[in-house]
């Protein structure tokens, strides 16, 4: 028994489970847009189970499949897989119970959400080995994450509408810049073994030019979200705070060493994201 809780204390922590916090915002986002205001308890409670199982089982399958790199790489050497915490065959059930978690939360929704599952999984899934054949594996993980609003105002609506579309454009954008930020960290060791990335393609400079108009397309696709939506006040105001918390980002960048990112970058791309959400959760109350 405490070996079982032991993997499942290290599959949890393999997964970053508190880095939902980067997408689950933008799927309630989504929902409260739809619903223009709170949706019913049923449906919050259902995006919330679909949103966390899709993301372990993407970040579970991530691990999986990367395991040989991990294990080459010294920044991630010591993860749970390649440390040998955590066996392939404890991660691969992992993968496939909050692969069908998720199916049955979406089938909780509507017949449209649980139609389109399959494809979600296997876009999300599907991510993880981009790296191998493409640059264009920052604009895929974006995809990924854009997936949660477009979610989110599904559930509610059953039909996408154009806020949503818009919202989920914004995210594709803010997530490509800001992975783009963190492959700068594996630049070298990209390159070494043949991995695609754009710091690894053209090099750290330009990468950091390409993020930041990511980052200008999101910042321009969030302020037409909530034009689009009729936000109010406290959404203008989360919007300029992103735009702040992302410029911050490209200043600061050039002064730290790139090699080594924070934890506070992933504490900033999470206030974007709580930020946005509150904002917009205030200004349909009021």
């Amino acid at each position: 028994m405490f070996r079982w809780f032991k993997t499942i204390y290290e599959l949890c922590g393999m997964i970053k489970l508190s880095h939902s916090v980067l997408a689950l915002p933008f799927a309630f986002m989504g929902a409260l847009l739809a619903a223009r205001g709170l949706p019913s308890g049923r449906t919050a409670f259902y995006i919330l189970v679909a949103m966390v199982s899709a993301r372990s089982a993407a970040m579970a399958f991530n691990r999986l499949v990367d395991a040989p790199f991990d294990a080459l790489n010294p920044r991630t050497a010591a993860r749970s897989l390649p440390g040998g915490r955590v066996s392939r065959r404890a991660t691969i059930i992992f993968i496939v119970a909050n692969s069908l978690i998720f199916m049955g939360a979406a089938a909780q929704l509507n017949r449209l959400c649980f139609a389109l599952s399959p494809l979600v999984l296997a876009v999300i899934l599907g991510y993880s080995l981009t790296k191998r054949f493409t640059w264009a594996s920052h604009l895929v993980l974006g995809l990924s994450l854009a997936l949660a609003p477009a979610g989110g105002w599904l559930a509610v609506r059953g039909e996408m509408g154009a806020p949503g579309l818009v919202l989920s454009g914004a995210v594709l954008f803010w997530v490509a810049g800001f992975d783009i930020l963190y492959a700068m960290q594996d630049e070298e060791f990209d390159r070494r073994v043949g991995l695609f990335s754009l710091p690894a393609w053209i090099g750290g400079q330009w990468a950091r030019r390409g993020a930041a108009l990511c980052h200008l397309l999101a910042a321009g696709g969030f302020a037409l979200t909530g034009w689009l939506g009729g936000l109010g006040l406290a959404y203008s105001g989360a919007v300029v705070f992103t735009v702040i918390i992302l410029l911050a980002q490209h200043l600061i960048l050039p002064i730290k060493n790139p090699s080594r990112l924070s934890p506070a970058f992933f504490t900033l791309n999470g206030l974007v994201s709580l930020g946005l959400g509150v904002a917009t959760w205030i200004s349909l109350a009021s």
